[in-house]
């Protein structure tokens, strides 16, 4: 049986993906900031675990990676769709709420990959996925934070690509 870890469950697309890979069989281990919406998720499907993450604490996506090891011994895919935006406060530019933005959108997924990194070269095998968006390649209105902390995210899964691939892990960008 097949295992995935998604971030970013307890909502869109996280959550959507969540629900489609367990109806089709698959053992998920979802992680969100909000326990309360984790817990519906969990309670909706048998497939699906709770693991609940704040990914701006890398020690703590280090510990949470090693409960879901520890639950489902192999994981084969990491999809990381945790992301944050508001555009009403995007409208200035507002550089503590950009800070934020990046705080959760880009480090908080390079703390997921670092939490994976050892594992996913260990075992010469696997699948990180990470999520993007269109924001990431061109500017929108209001998103300040969120377009660069998406194309910082495109950067780094274009460097990541190459970085696994040599240790036979496929990294793949979803805009």
């Amino acid at each position: 049986m097949k295992k995935i870890w998604i971030t970013g469950a307890s909502s869109g697309i996280g959550k959507a993906l969540a629900l489609k890979f367990a109806k089709e069989g698959w053992q998920v281990a979802a992680s969100a900031r909000r326990d309360d919406l984790l817990n519906q998720l969990t309670k909706s499907n048998k497939n699906i675990k709770s693991f609940p993450l704040d990914v701006t604490e890398r020690k703590s996506c280090e510990s949470v990676f090693e409960k879901i090891k520890n639950t489902y011994e192999k994981i084969d895919i990491c999809f990381f769709s945790t992301g944050t935006w508001d555009p009403k406060k995007e409208k200035d530019i507002d550089i503590d709420q950009m800070k934020k933005v990046m705080d959760v959108n880009f480090f908080g997924t390079l703390n997921c990959i670092k939490a994976v990194e050892t594992y996913f070269k260990e075992i010469k095998n696997g699948h990180i996925s990470i999520v993007s968006s269109i924001a990431g390649y061109r500017g929108l209105p209001n998103s300040t934070g969120y377009g660069a902390s998406k194309a910082a995210l495109n950067n780094l899964a274009e460097s990541l690509y190459f970085d696994f691939g040599r240790h036979n892990v496929r990294v793949s960008l979803i805009s």
